[in-house]
């Protein structure tokens, strides 16, 4: 899978990372799920996390409204919040109130370390750098999910238990929301650092943002796996 149906921008950031995307990607969590062998207590301590991670992620996506530069920005970033808000983060409400955790516990609950230090590594490279910097740190938990869940759908064991995660990325929904942001993020680059940007003196930089967020992932999904 090479990435390309999310962008050309996400396609340079992806092969810019080499190993480091396939160990997010392809870590043990993830085959976990594929497979069906993954713990329910951690696939259970993951979702409270994650349902936290995207609160945060949310307002990151807001901040995007008030960094864009263009109308087609905004748009894109509002309409992301609300694909997270009331669609996304609905999943993990239901799953976790089947085995009786209140979406008010959800809320509530206590940040691991690894949660805090991504969250708010991206959402200080919304306040600290520009639109760019941004969707650099925001785009690898959006792509890669979709990835593994395409992925995952064609692969996966048919009795694994965690069909419903697998088919929320999976889905079309998903999927067209992602194709609008790689696209979004393509004439964002464009607009800013021209045609040539993967040779620009910004690029680098916005490079390391995105490898950043990928090892930030893999670390969230070592998080996961030790709530088993």
């Amino acid at each position: 899978m090479t990435g390309l149906s999310y962008g050309t921008a996400f396609a340079h950031w992806r092969d810019g990372c080499g190993e480091g995307w396939r160990a997010y990607t392809h870590h043990a969590f993830v085959e976990g799920l594929g497979h069906g062998s993954l713990p329910r207590a951690a696939f259970l301590h993951y979702l409270v996390q994650d349902y936290l991670f995207l609160v945060h992620f949310a307002r990151a996506w807001s901040l995007g409204v008030v960094k864009a530069g263009t109308l087609d920005e905004m748009k894109t970033c509002a309409g992301t919040v609300d694909a997270l808000v009331n669609h996304e983060m609905s999943l993990h409400v239901k799953i976790c109130a089947e085995a009786g955790i209140d979406e008010a516990t959800l809320f509530a609950a206590t940040e691991e370390i690894e949660n805090v230090a991504y969250t708010r590594y991206v959402m200080d490279a919304g306040l600290q750098g520009d639109f760019l910097d941004l969707m650099a740190a925001l785009a690898p938990c959006c792509f890669g999910y979709g990835e593994i869940g395409a992925r995952l759908a064609g692969s996966a064991d048919a009795h694994t238990p965690y069909r419903d995660w697998i088919e929320t990325y999976a889905d079309e929904d998903y999927q067209g929301v992602m194709a609008s942001v790689g696209q979004m993020i393509d004439a964002a680059v464009m607009r800013r650092l021209g045609p040539d940007f993967a040779t620009s003196a910004r690029w680098p930089a916005l490079q390391d943002r995105f490898a950043t967020a990928t090892r930030l992932e893999v670390a969230f999904w070592d998080m996961g796996l030790r709530g088993a």
